[in-house]
């Protein structure tokens, strides 16, 4: 369904009302248009506290984009910023600065103690009013749990704080704010999570952190354009709306995809595999046999699988004293004990290929709970106790993670009553719904060949939702 008040308030008349009136101006977001498109453009501003551990990882990374990159000079607490690499150019931040930043990235893992994280101050307080529409800011610190003294915690837990209020400061722009934690010598790992957040494709992943930590299996060289190529997958619930954007996109980026639905929607399920050249697989997952039968149809095939996105879920609403047992049962047999049982089966036939990825979607009513859905938000805060559990014991590369949608566009969220649909388009700090498509994105991003040191997150896709964590 379209979000009218989006369209109204973009125009020159909307503009005008919605100031006049105090309403909100939600931007229309930018999000990727084609595969050869570059992950940045414009001007980017580059800066690390002293002591950085990422910072010459960074320069490399802008450092291969057509973006013109400069780096933050001047200060005390900012000299590090320097080894951005060649292309960087030196800003003073003292200086009248006239541009626009498509990105403000800070390297802060060199951080040891709390009076430290003055650098942050330094280095993004003349700036942060010069970021451009739907323009990004992007941090990079040490994972807290790996570090030793509490002082040295403190501060590293501290910039979840600072990127999660930065992103409610610029939503009014359109613009996002994201946190990457890196475990020690893991920074060589950055690479594909660096070009998620700073491109169009995380048009609606705002306010979240990443733990990124060292991978069983080095980084993989892949066709930038097609990162999937060669690489088989099985999406769930792929006939429709999320799960036929994440089948989509997959597809996109050159995997063959396995597109599973119950048997009722195998019309629409043989219409999204014919579009991209996919195999449909009609089955119920909640049947007894489901695994076994999705195990036999992949190995038919003959290769393993590279991918899986446990996208299938249902909703059975009511509150908890008028809710018939079969409302329960069903909610979780299909959002968590099936995921359970089909990884169980791949995973004994040894059919999950090595630097394989695991996705569940999970749902944002799984992080805060939410009135009449106590079997929903007990399935969905399951899969997050699931993908937690899971990643500490996979081996061989394989990762498994987890994404949170808020609201976002459909035909479920177009039938709700206007009250609450407009309700959940604005309580973000982008003021608006967001895609099937940033779901799926945000996928692509877990699935890349380079994300193999990302594993055990649950990264919510919500605008920065209001509530949650």
């Amino acid at each position: 369904m379209s979000d009218l008040y989006l369209k109204f308030v973009n125009t020159p008349v909307g503009k005008t009302t919605a100031s006049t009136l105090g309403l909100p101006s939600p931007v229309v977001l930018k999000r990727w248009q084609r595969s050869d498109q570059p992950f940045i453009e414009g001007d980017v501003l580059v800066g690390a506290a002293n002591g950085a551990r990422a910072i010459e990882t960074l320069g490399s990374i802008l450092g291969a984009s057509p973006a013109n990159v400069f780096h933050a000079s001047g200060g005390e607490r900012l000299t590090d910023s320097a080894k951005a690499g060649s292309k960087a150019k030196p800003l003073d931040l003292g200086g009248d600065i006239q541009k626009r930043f498509a990105a403000l990235v800070f390297d802060a893992s060199g951080i040891k103690d709390t009076t430290e994280l003055r650098a942050l101050y330094d280095f993004f307080h003349p700036v942060i009013r010069k970021l451009a529409t739907n323009g990004r800011v992007l941090v990079i610190g040490q994972d807290p749990d790996t570090c030793r003294k509490p002082a040295h915690a403190a501060a590293q837990r501290a910039l979840e704080g600072f990127a999660r209020s930065v992103g409610k400061e610029i939503g009014k722009k359109g613009a996002t704010s994201n946190l990457i934690w890196i475990a020690p010598n893991a920074e060589e790992r950055i690479d594909s999570s660096v070009r998620f957040f700073l491109s169009p494709r995380s048009a609606y992943v705002d306010g979240q952190v990443v733990k990124i930590g060292k991978a069983d299996t080095g980084n993989t060289a892949t066709n930038p354009v097609a990162p999937l190529t060669g690489k088989i997958a099985l999406v769930t619930g792929a006939s429709r709306g999320i799960g036929e954007s994440i089948a989509r996109t997959l597809a996109r980026d050159g995997a063959t995809v396995i597109a599973l639905d119950i048997p009722a929607a195998m019309t629409d399920l043989e219409r999204v595999a014919g579009n991209i050249n996919g195999k449909p697989l009609a089955c119920d997952i909640t049947e007894a046999n489901a695994p076994k039968r999705i195990a036999e149809f992949v190995e038919s095939l003959g290769n393993g699988l590279d991918l899986i996105v446990h996208n299938a879920g249902i909703t059975r609403d009511k509150t908890l004293g008028n809710m018939p047992e079969d409302f329960w049962d069903m909610t979780i047999a299909v959002n968590l004990t099936a995921e359970e049982l089909i990884d169980s089966e791949l995973l004994k036939r040894g059919l999950i290929r090595e630097n394989g990825r695991i996705v569940c979607v999970s749902s944002i009513s799984g992080i805060a709970g939410n009135f009449g859905q106590t079997n929903y938000s007990t399935s969905k805060c399951g899969v997050i106790g699931y993908v937690e559990a899971m990643a500490r014991s996979l081996k061989n590369g394989i990762t498994i993670n987890a994404v949170a949608p808020g609201f976002i566009e459909t035909q479920m969220t177009a039938a709700m009553p206007i009250t609450i649909r407009e309700a959940g388009r604005r309580m973000n700090s982008l003021s608006q719904g967001g895609l099937p498509v940033d779901v799926a994105e945000t996928i692509a991003w877990y699935c890349h060949p380079q994300s193999a040191g990302v594993s055990g997150n649950v990264v919510r896709v919500c605008g920065q939702s209001l509530i949650g964590k």
